[in-house]
């Protein structure tokens, strides 16, 4: 028997039926689903120092399960210092099983850590159903040894999903768990 990821049976068990009643949709086939995650991470010396590109590859790449690859600049900004095709950021697309077990750590692990955390915010859709999460400090994953990291970063992570609006994305993230702040509260 094949291991299949908690948060991949959930959606199969589980969250498609309920989008299914809520939304009525006429098949399980047009209830949105998580098609990718993309992580990026900007990092700032890179143009002077070519060691930091290396230990957050190698870091994002413990993270995430999967290699992580560098992002070169598109063109030359001279104040900036910087020149077309030096590495400027590390990305990497998690897809099907290593995307369900990167969220399912993200969810119980580490958005937990977070200091002073009451959940993410829910103005990160960006109008076709995706929703985009900044996080701080890399240091809220358990798989990074505080004290073998040099500079702490912040990532932006980014869920792809195939739903049509931001009110069905929403939806969909909520019913994985992601710990949504509460409209009515203010804060």
């Amino acid at each position: 028997m094949t291991y299949t990821p908690r948060l991949k049976t959930k959606y199969k068990e589980e969250i498609r039926t309920a989008l299914k009643d809520k939304f009525q949709y006429k098949t399980v086939m047009q209830v949105p689903k998580l098609q990718k995650i993309a992580i990026n991470q900007g990092v700032g010396g890179a143009s002077t120092d070519k060691k930091l590109i290396e230990n957050t590859i190698t870091e994002l790449t413990t993270i995430t399960g999967q290699q992580a690859v560098a992002s070169k600049s598109k063109k030359d900004i001279s104040n900036f210092k910087l020149r077309k095709g030096m590495p400027i950021g590390v990305r990497v697309t998690l897809r099907d099983n290593t995307m369900y077990e990167f969220l399912d750590r993200l969810i119980a692990v580490a958005l937990p850590r977070i200091r002073d955390f009451k959940g993410i915010n829910d103005k990160g859709f960006d109008g076709r159903g995706n929703y985009t999460l900044g996080i701080t400090e890399q240091i809220i994953f358990p798989e990074i040894n505080i004290d073998k990291i040099n500079k702490i970063q912040g990532m932006d992570i980014t869920f792809v999903t195939s739903a049509d609006n931001d009110v069905e994305a929403l939806e969909l993230l909520k019913q994985f768990g992601l710990p949504f702040k509460n409209q009515n509260s203010n804060g």
